[in-house]
């Protein structure tokens, strides 16, 4: 029988209680011989007592006892009637079975909870700390093949190396050496690279995260974290790739600053797919319409190079901070209709302010200067395709100007606004399979081939044809303000499981002066603009986080001396 009175008393009294009456109740062998003589039974009794002697509180005392009373009333008949007890027999006080499964659980719930909080007794306790951080990383293991036309032009300047030494000097009767060139015929096959990071992500309370993430890397350049292997069998290196915090003071507003993964969403057309951005994005992500519609929106403001504090280094005056930045909007939606149709689109306007290269006021370097104004203006990484102008404007020694050296940098000819459209269409396919198609189509709105002439003066060195007449103008340079890119894929979209696959085709044209060189794919013609082509590729998942892709990309100029190269990739990747 189930008391209500015994209900009341609160969870420590009433253990407190049983644990009492139940001691008391081993030495009451002859209760129920009591109860039967309508005797006052001995456990009555020591109730009393207990609440006389300060043992049980009161409140909890007449609880019990009235249990006790209601009890010993129920089993008077049965006791009356019992055999009468013989010699060596115990008498046990009979305690509700209800009574008794509420009093364990509310223990067992008790203890079980202070063990959760205090990291005791449990046989999975782990410290608190460690549930609010997460490790994930990558590995990929790639062989990669290079391959170069017998066809292509052997003259290709690695401008980058220019930068990145004392210049050029460009004077014929001081230097009869040629420039860094690049491989563009002879073949690499099968080289062996690798790629692995892992990282950290901590959830710091208060809606706020904080992430911190090492790559590998054959240099810090920012389009790559590919090592290639060999050197040696010498260490490779690590970079830092990511450090950032975000805070999402609302459900659909997340900010993070720091250095981050691409908030944007774009192809490699122009951002590489390990580019990670510096500086700080606001990010929007909504959901309406029962989630058949989303809205999502992203402002960036990323700092790409900072001038030098100290520049120039040889002289009192130095030059106000003139910094490089890229600013971006994007707005986009996604709409579910149908079934299992989905179609997302996105509009982006990308502004790189200062990128492009300046021609520098006349400096004697042959007086013993060694910097020239604009110097800062050349960029801090490239890859190759952009229309490149010379930055230095060197005074002649008046007395033997033809044999005064002219060391030269290169800088960006053309300025760099972007309009940027993707859009991407999913539906079901046959088989069971999924069918995705993705465009993207971006334009320079800053491209201005008159500008760029007259910004350089006339010192254009690539995308420039040969003027008919000997006298170049900004009609011959050849290049373009537009990329644009197609893909098709098939197959398990998000794959999941042992046995998925999938399979892509695509087209990707991008003119010389469509987008910056130095941060699109380093894969599709090595890097780069001015190339056209097309890239297939599949993957097949033989392991819960682990899958082999084969990739091929088959790429060639789109003006210019021809430059053509395909590149294979078989690649086994893994993530934890």
């Amino acid at each position: 029988m189930k008391s209500a009175g015994l209900h009341t008393i609160p969870g420590p009294a009433k253990r407190t209680a049983l644990v009492a009456a139940l001691g008391l109740a081993l030495a009451a062998g002859n209760v129920q011989a009591q109860q039967a003589a309508g005797h006052e039974s001995t456990m009555v009794k020591l109730i009393r007592s207990l609440i006389d002697s300060g043992a049980l509180k009161p409140e909890a005392g007449q609880l019990l006892l009235q249990e006790a009373q209601r009890e010993e009333r129920a089993q008077a008949p049965a006791a009356a009637a019992a055999v009468q007890a013989q010699p060596g027999d115990v008498r046990v006080p009979y305690i509700p079975q209800t009574v008794r499964d509420e009093i364990r659980e509310e223990v067992k719930a008790e203890v079980l909870a202070q063990a959760k909080d205090e990291r005791w007794a449990a046989p999975d306790a782990v410290p608190e700390w460690t549930q609010r951080i997460r490790v994930q990383g990558d590995v990929r293991v790639r062989n990669e093949s290079r391959l170069y036309s017998d066809r292509n032009s052997v003259i290709e300047v690695d401008w980058p190396a220019i930068n990145n030494g004392s210049g050029y000097d460009v004077n014929s009767n001081t230097n009869l050496r040629l420039p860094p060139l690049r491989n563009t015929r002879q073949d690499r096959n099968n080289s062996w690279r690798i790629r692995g990071r892992i990282g950290i992500a901590a959830d710091l309370g208060g809606n706020t995260e904080a992430g911190i993430r090492l790559a590998t890397g054959n240099d810090n350049g920012p389009v790559s974290t590919t090592q290639t292997l060999g050197g040696g069998l010498d260490k490779k290196d690590a970079w830092i790739d990511q450090v950032w915090l975000a805070w999402k003071p609302v459900d659909w507003l997340r900010v993070v600053g720091g250095r981050f993964d691409n908030p944007y969403w774009s192809t490699e057309t122009l951002f590489s797919n390990d580019l990670n951005f510096d500086g700080i994005a606001f990010q929007y992500a909504d959901k309406f319409a029962g989630d058949d519609l989303s809205l999502f929106a992203t402002l960036g403001m990323t700092p790409l190079e900072y001038s030098s504090d100290g520049f120039p280094s040889t002289s009192t005056n130095k030059q106000k901070s003139r910094d490089k930045w890229l600013n971006g909007l994007q707005v986009g939606a996604e709409w579910a209709f149908s079934d299992a149709h989905r179609l997302r689109g996105a509009l982006a306007y990308y502004d790189f302010r200062r990128v492009n290269g300046r021609l520098s006021e006349p400096c004697a370097l042959y007086a013993g200067a060694d910097y020239c104004s604009t110097d800062w203006t050349r960029p801090a990484f490239m890859q190759k395709g952009n229309t490149l102008m010379l930055l230095r404007n060197i005074a002649l020694d008046p007395a033997d100007p033809a044999n005064t050296p002219q060391p030269q940098y290169v800088g960006l000819a053309s300025e760099f606004e972007l309009l940027d459209v993707n859009l991407r269409y999913t539906l079901p396919a046959f088989g069971g399979y999924g069918l995705q198609l993705d465009g993207n189509w971006i334009k320079n709105l800053a491209y201005d081939p008159r500008q760029m002439w007259e910004r350089a003066q006339g010192g254009i060195v690539t995308n420039l044809a040969a003027a008919a007449d000997g006298q170049p103008s900004s009609a011959d340079i050849k290049s373009g303000d537009t990329a644009y890119q197609f893909q098709a894929t098939f197959g398990v979209l998000q794959p999941g499981a042992i046995g998925d696959w999938n399979a892509w085709l695509g087209y990707r044209r991008v003119d010389p002066d469509a987008v910056v060189d130095a941060f699109n794919d380093s894969d599709f013609h090595l890097g780069g603009t001015n190339a056209k082509g097309y890239y297939l590729g599949a993957s097949y998942l033989f392991g819960k986080r682990v899958w082999v892709t084969g990739s091929w990309f088959a790429a060639k100029e789109v003006f210019g001396p021809p430059l053509s190269i395909d590149v294979f990739q078989l690649e086994v990747n893994a993530k934890f």
